[in-house]
């Protein structure tokens, strides 16, 4: 099954998300936090056309113009073991967005905004912890609830 347009726009973003996190080394909360919902509106928008660029170019792009500081979060780093691709985590956050999207009448950004700036976001990102990889009924039903889930 082909991925939808703006769902393959969500998945871009997410990762972009979490590679911006890892390069400045601040939680991937904090990057939504300082770029904002336009800014994430924007860069869905733009998804079609920088998929085609690097990480790399359009995070460098995005710290600069934002400012974005050195933090000191370091989800790569503090790894015990091999350390998720950020595309593979970019899925993740995809798969969650995507479960809400289905009973939201919000926009593909403000739903991003929202499931990165919650409590999930760092459960995803601490890669020490099995939450990552679970079922993505798991991941929703506890963002749902707003804690993992038993």
């Amino acid at each position: 099954m082909r991925m939808s347009k703006a769902l393959n726009d969500v998945y871009y973003v997410c990762s972009l998300m979490e590679f911006i996190g890892r390069e400045t080394k601040n939680s991937n909360g904090k990057i939504v936090e300082i770029l904002g919902l336009p800014e994430i509106e924007r860069q869905l928008d733009l998804a079609e056309v920088n998929h085609c660029l690097s990480f790399e170019e359009v995070a460098t792009e995005l710290i600069e113009e934002f400012k974005i500081p050195r933090g000191d979060f370091d989800s790569v780093g503090s790894c015990d073991y091999r350390v998720p691709t950020v595309t593979s985590i970019g899925g993740v956050y995809r798969d969650l967005i995507d479960d809400l999207k289905k009973e939201s009448s919000k926009s593909w950004g403000e739903l991003i905004y929202e499931v990165f700036t919650s409590f999930i976001s760092d459960e995803i990102s601490n890669f020490n912890a099995s939450t990552f990889y679970e079922n993505p009924s798991f991941i929703y039903h506890s963002y749902l609830q707003g804690e993992l889930v038993e």
